[in-house]
């Protein structure tokens, strides 16, 4: 039996408000703990209660779906609820599970929360080995990488390098897709070219990360909250 979880409902529009409201009441696993269209009320709720998911639409007056994500996307999952299927490609580089394009029907919203719940069992039964670890195919051969042996991933433009302990392994992959394989409470992007193991870090000092080798890599302009974020953790 699947457990509750505590959810959210952000949107400026009413109607949308009670409609995704009233779907929500229908599925026993769901426990709204917000539903309204007052943003910071929103967000202190985000700091202070456990959210295990967020129907987020992005067209918001006080603040857009895609800032609010870029403030809690590492601690929250959410499920696009938007009139504008353009903001598909941009609320897909965040933690988006589905993407709900309004007028949202019943049917199409429990397929969006089956999909949340698959995710989440995928994700604690891969949370639950004991070694992780990560298989990418380069030179015609599949390597087995353990996650541990990872110092840092390099990207070089269709490619990436990936530095371990012992190789440098080229693959053809982009860094979008190799963060997504990667366990995500140990690993942070922190340039368009790196990302970098949580428990590799030795110092931070100014725009640049030294790490337990010895390397120095930059923070991008565009990562730097990110990485302020995990550093207060």
């Amino acid at each position: 039996m699947r457990k509750r979880i505590n959810c959210m409902i952000l949107d400026d529009e009413p109607f949308a408000v009670k409609l995704i409201a009233d779907y929500a009441s229908k599925v026993p696993e769901l426990n709204v703990l917000y539903a309204g269209s007052d943003v910071f009320k929103a967000m202190e709720i985000l700091k202070a209660e456990t959210v295990d998911l967020v129907f987020l639409d992005i067209q918001m007056p006080q603040l857009t779906g895609i800032e609010l994500m870029q403030l809690f996307n590492r601690q929250h999952n959410f499920i696009i609820t938007s009139a504008y299927p353009q903001y598909a490609l941009d609320a897909y580089q965040f933690h988006v599970i589905d993407f709900l394009l309004k007028p949202v029907t019943f049917n199409r919203f429990y397929q969006s929360v089956e999909k949340y719940f698959r995710w989440q069992e995928t994700f604690q039964q891969q949370a639950g080995n004991t070694e992780e670890s990560l298989f990418v195919k380069a030179d015609r051969k599949h390597y087995k990488i353990a996650t541990t042996e990872i110092i840092y991933i390099e990207g070089l433009k269709d490619y990436i390098r990936i530095h371990t302990e012992s190789d440098k392994i080229m693959v053809l992959e982009n860094m979008k897709d190799i963060l997504e394989k990667l366990p995500r409470q140990q690993f942070v992007r922190i340039h368009r070219s790196y990302i970098i193991p949580l428990s590799k870090i030795k110092v931070i000092e100014g725009n640049q990360i030294q790490l337990t080798d010895g390397t120095f890599l930059p923070i991008g302009e565009t990562y730097r909250k990110l990485v302020s974020e995990w550093v207060q953790r």
